[in-house]
């Protein structure tokens, strides 16, 4: 017994310390703007007698602290709370019993908030706290739902909107989907592999719990985690291992029709740019070689090139060249003199020597 309840007392992973901080202020920030608006919208003028409904608070905690929760959602938040609101003010008229009514409100408030895909956790003390203010001198009647509840609900919400623009996170949240680098309706090379949108929904099904995440966020978790894992797979692997030594360079002062003519001769497409020194400046292409050819390669490079050093893990490639974003990794000293290039080819390579020594280990093991 007492291992259950150290197991289930010691928490999980802490809460980020600038998350704590973010979440602290923007709620902060967020009740005391929402109390200002709502009272001066209703009366006017400006006052800082706030007209807050409490259960607003645990609104602002999920919104500023957690606001990529499904829960923290503006759909949620607004509907959640006046569904609860309405619930909660039905059952009080229902019900001359405060525990009837209570308990009734809340279970309600759950039921309507599931069936609308607004379940919002604050939601169940909104409903309790109406059923319960039922039998107070002063009930509240169902425009409670409106006032103070609606409009501090879309008060709040707005206050998430600009507080989150000012933070750099983005509310209401959204998984931004990876994109096929070729803009075609096919997957992106990192989601060809792996699990499939069926594995998940499948486990999802047969988990049989809601969880307090989105299936995208779930999504990108895994591929996330997948990628970790390979990376501490491959970590031990250096890119000074397999990249290619004699790499066909390109002076920066050469002549763009005698470069074209060497990228030819190799059966090249694109080649590293380098100065006197050795240096990477940038990559050139056939057809900027063409379109530029009276003139040095230095006048129509372009400067962007991708490098890594020699003891950089394997894994460092992986984002760019399995995504499509690059097709080759310039391999340079602590210079930034060229030593060596990683081409798709390469990496391909050295991964299904890797696959093919972990087939035999595993049949070995067998």
């Amino acid at each position: 017994m007492l291992d259950v309840l150290r197991t289930h007392l010691a928490g999980g992973a802490p809460f980020p310390p600038k998350g704590t901080l973010r979440g602290a202020a923007g709620g902060a920030l967020g009740i005391a703007l929402c109390g200002v608006l709502a009272r001066s919208l209703i009366d006017g003028r400006l006052s800082f007698d706030p007209l807050l409904a409490t259960p607003i608070g645990a609104s602002a905690v999920l919104v500023f602290a957690v606001p990529a929760s499904p829960l923290a959602q503006p759909r949620a938040v607004i509907g959640g709370n006046v569904l609860a609101a309405l619930a909660g003010v039905a059952c009080g008229s229902a019900f001359s019993e405060p525990l009837l009514a209570a308990s009734a409100a809340v279970g309600l408030a759950i039921a309507v908030m599931a069936v609308c895909n607004c379940l919002h956790p604050p939601g169940g003390a909104m409903a309790l706290g109406a059923a319960i203010a039922a039998s107070s001198p002063n009930p509240p009647g169902y425009d409670y739902a409106l006032i103070p509840v609606g409009l501090c609900s879309v008060l709040l919400v707005l206050a998430g909107v600009l507080y989150g623009r000012v933070s750099g996170h983005a509310y209401p949240h959204r998984v931004a989907g990876a994109a096929s680098p070729h803009g075609t309706r096919d997957r992106p090379p990192a989601e060809k592999f792996g699990y499939t949108p069926a594995d998940l929904d499948g486990a999802l099904a047969r988990y049989g719990e809601l969880l307090d995440v989105g299936r995208d966020d779930l999504d990108a978790l895994f591929r996330e985690v997948e990628l970790q894992a390979h990376r501490r797979l491959h970590a031990v692997i250096a890119c000074g291992q397999i990249m290619s030594r004699d790499v066909i360079a390109l002076r920066i002062d050469e002549g763009a029709e005698t470069a074209l003519a060497r990228l030819q001769r190799h059966d090249l497409r694109t080649a590293p740019v380098i100065d006197a020194s050795g240096r990477v400046r940038g990559m050139a292409r056939r057809a900027e070689l063409l379109a530029g050819a009276h003139g040095p390669v230095g006048d129509v490079l372009d400067p962007v090139a991708h490098t890594v050093r020699p003891e950089d893990p394997v894994e460092t490639l992986l984002p760019l060249l399995s995504s499509g974003a690059a097709h080759e990794v310039l391999v340079v000293d602590q210079d930034d003199r060229l030593v060596g290039v990683i081409t798709q080819t390469d990496l391909l390579s050295m991964l299904y020597r890797a696959h093919v020594v972990e087939a035999v280990v595993s049949a070995r093991a067998a």
